[in-house]
């Protein structure tokens, strides 16, 4: 039913988060399969993904990349974005019955300073973007990054919040 695709360089930690979150998909049933795009990465991003059981492609056509996916519907996310408790049923309802892309809701508990919010853009992934296999196939062209296809109107929500990548990085950087 669902196929995560992830790009990646040097993400080991952020892959390894993600993937812990998707488990619970895997189990019911939910998630057919992960693909990791990676860009080049030294660490041992490779391993986590292949531990993972996930596709790790180091040279790839987008075109290809959608048309091999497995599942009818795609969750485009960055790595060490990680959906929250009740993401499964939140997709499977979203997909039982709309036709739409969606994205998840952006956590309360990890929200940008106010002033960065008004500077900047928020990134195409930052909360996902769960697209029919179909209207990704529509849209993608050679060349594209995944975060080329997560765009245009008619996005819903899906009512699950999802802690985004550069937060999972904040967190890490003040361990650090």
């Amino acid at each position: 039913m669902l196929t995560i695709i992830m790009e990646c360089r040097d993400n080991e930690a952020e892959l390894a988060q993600t993937l812990s979150a998707l488990v619970s998909g895997a189990v019911e049933g939910v998630v057919r399969d992960v693909i990791v795009l990676d860009h080049g990465s030294r660490d041992g991003s490779s391993k986590v993904a292949d531990a993972a059981g996930c596709r790790f492609l180091t040279s790839w056509d987008m075109k290809d990349v959608v048309r091999s996916a497995r599942g009818d519907w795609l969750l485009l996310l960055e790595p060490g974005a990680r959906p929250l408790s009740g993401w499964v049923d939140a997709v499977v309802d979203h997909v039982s019955v709309n036709r739409n892309p969606a994205q998840f809701l952006g956590s309360r508990s990890h929200r940008r300073p106010f002033l960065q919010r008004l500077a900047r853009r928020r990134a195409p992934l930052e909360q996902g973007y769960l697209v029919s296999k179909r209207q990704a196939s529509a849209a993608v062209r050679t060349g594209m990054a995944l975060a080329d296809i997560a765009t245009g109107a008619g996005v819903r929500r899906l009512a699950v919040e999802l802690v985004p990548a550069w937060a999972v990085k904040a967190m890490r950087a003040g361990i650090d």
